[in-house]
């Protein structure tokens, strides 16, 4: 067996666990295929004979890559989701499913990329390999460039942005949060009377005039109305922090369309205000619990 060959398969056993890596980095499965398959390219060209630790090795190269990636899509300004028009030489993996896309992009959380998006590309990676795949900042720091301390701090910085700081209100945010879980998995489900018990009776929704072009109907008034209006719909939403509080946000593929600010009374919803203008949406703060 030829020692490319034989690299391949030690390859393929870490593709998954690559792959999550970079979908997490670049929030796109055809750009985290890319990156995969770059490094797949890279580990080829390289002598590996004496790498111990090939896992290690490969994380550090995928890393790199994405930290590339990254970097120049910010410099460049531009959208970088459409397919490449060139087959690599070398090619391992699948073609990109768009359901497989969809089911990964939920089991990550599209509010978790929506917030990862705003992190600068070093702050992403940090966080990324350190707080979700466990790589020591040891490692990572040789990829940013930074020192270790200096890269902690990096995460550190990127898990604020992320996660926000905990505080006395945490449980009843929590509540909330659920709350919201609750809401939305009823209007999927076309639960009507879980929904009816989850809103405050004089709940009202409204919306900018950006959100009206989603279809999303008038503004409304009682549980009542506000029931009929989400029953069997949210496919799409998913919970989120807004500005600090349980809230909704729809973003296909971690690119935000609208955002529902809620208000509570007690545990239940009192007011849900729909946002899609652009100008509004780039004010408001995106956090995961």
């Amino acid at each position: 067996m030829d020692r490319e060959k034989i690299l391949a398969e030690r390859f393929e056993e870490h593709r998954d666990r690559l792959r999550a890596i970079a979908y997490r980095m670049l929030g796109s499965l055809s750009e985290a295929e890319d990156a995969v398959q770059e490094t797949w390219l890279k580990a080829a060209r390289a002598d590996t004979t004496d790498v111990e630790n090939l896992a290690g090795w490969l994380t550090t190269v995928v890393g790199r890559v994405c930290l590339d990636m990254l970097r120049s899509r910010k410099a460049r300004d531009e959208d970088l989701l459409e397919e490449r028009d060139t087959e690599p030489k070398v090619r391992i993996f699948r073609r990109v499913d768009p359901e497989e896309e969809a089911l990964l992009a939920d089991s990550v959380g599209n509010a978790m990329l929506v917030v990862l998006d705003a992190l600068s590309p070093a702050e992403r990676l940090a966080f990324v390999l350190h707080d979700v795949f466990s790589v020591p900042f040891a490692d990572i720091a040789p990829i940013v460039e930074r020192s270790p301390e200096t890269t902690q701090r990096l995460a550190s910085r990127a898990r604020r942005r992320v996660r926000g700081k905990s505080g006395s209100d945490d449980g009843d945010r929590l509540r909330r949060y659920r709350a919201v879980e609750a809401f939305l998995r009823a209007a999927r489900e076309g639960e009507f009377e879980e929904l009816l018990s989850l809103l405050d009776p004089n709940v009202s929704f409204s919306q900018d005039a950006a959100a009206r072009l989603f279809g999303t109907g008038a503004d409304l008034v009682g549980a009542q109305a506000v029931a009929e209006q989400f029953s069997g719909s949210a496919y799409l939403a998913r919970p989120v922090l807004l500005d600090g509080e349980a809230g909704v946000v729809v973003a296909p593929r971690g690119k935000v369309l609208l955002v529902m600010k809620m208000k509570f009374v007690g545990d239940r919803i009192a007011e849900i205000h729909a946002i899609a203008g652009k100008d509004e949406l780039s004010e408001v703060e995106l956090r995961v619990l």
